[in-house]
Parts: structure tokens; sequence; C-alpha cells
């Protein structure tokens, strides 16, 4: 089987290096899916979670990501990520409360700048909410 490589990274660092045989990546205008030979592509990302088909593990790999920018190439996947983190260390209780906190900061929020800030906190707290939940149902099975 083809497979494609994939490179993740962010300000902290590199997130994820390897081949994969599919990946799925949330873009701004909704979900793509790559394989290898993709026409080439730049987009930016929404806050959400990368799954990759590794072609050497069973289960998918899942990478979450506020945000940043995907570029593919025939042969090559990259993701400069605002931030990342590895689906494994997923908090589905810290990611509850920063939903809850940033609903209580939409709430008390006057000027228009503060609303926009409180609205993409709480996108991106609901985002991580339901990739920790999914994850969540897929360690349990």
């Amino acid at each position: 089987m083809s497979t494609i490589h994939v490179e993740i990274v962010s300000a902290e660092g590199e997130i994820y290096s390897g081949d994969a045989e599919m990946v799925i990546a949330p873009a701004k205008m909704g979900d793509v899916g790559i394989t290898p030979r993709h026409a080439p592509l730049m987009t930016t990302l929404r806050p959400g979670e990368i799954r990759i088909q590794d072609p050497n593990e069973a289960d998918e790999i899942f990478i979450y990501v506020t945000g940043g920018v995907l570029e593919v190439q025939p042969h090559l996947v990259t993701v400069l990520a605002d931030s990342a983190t590895h689906g494994d260390q997923l908090s589905e209780q810290a990611a509850l409360d920063a939903q809850k906190q940033a609903e209580e900061a939409l709430a008390g929020a006057t000027d228009r700048k503060d609303i926009e800030h409180a609205q993409m906190q709480l996108v991106e707290a609901a985002a991580r909410y339901r990739a920790a939940q999914k994850l969540k149902g897929r360690r349990s099975t």
C-alpha cells in the first residue's frame, strides 16, 4: 500500500512525523481526507482533531490542534499548528472546565473585542471537549 509522509509541528516543537495511508484534518470549510498523490492544497485549520491512519498501527493516531495551516503535496502533508496535543493527553474534564469558563466570559463580555475573544475560546474549548469524548469512546471499546 502506498503512503504519504506527515509532519505536524507547533511552536512547542515536532508533534508527529511518520507515514500514513490517509490523513483526515479539520479544514476551515470542512474536514478533508488526504491520501497519497493528493493534489496540492493549502488551507487553514479550525480547532479539531487530525486523524492519521498509520499503516503500522491498528488504531488511528489522534492529534488535537487549536488551528493552524495545512499544506498538502503529492507525497507530503505538513501541518503548522498553533498548538497541538496528542489525543491520549486530552482531558475531558479540563476541556469541560475550559468550555464553562469561556461561556462565563462570553456572558460577561461587553465590548466587541471581548465578545469575539470569548467566542473563539468557546469554539476551541467545545472542539477539545468533543475530541476528548471521541477518544474516550475509542479507549473503552
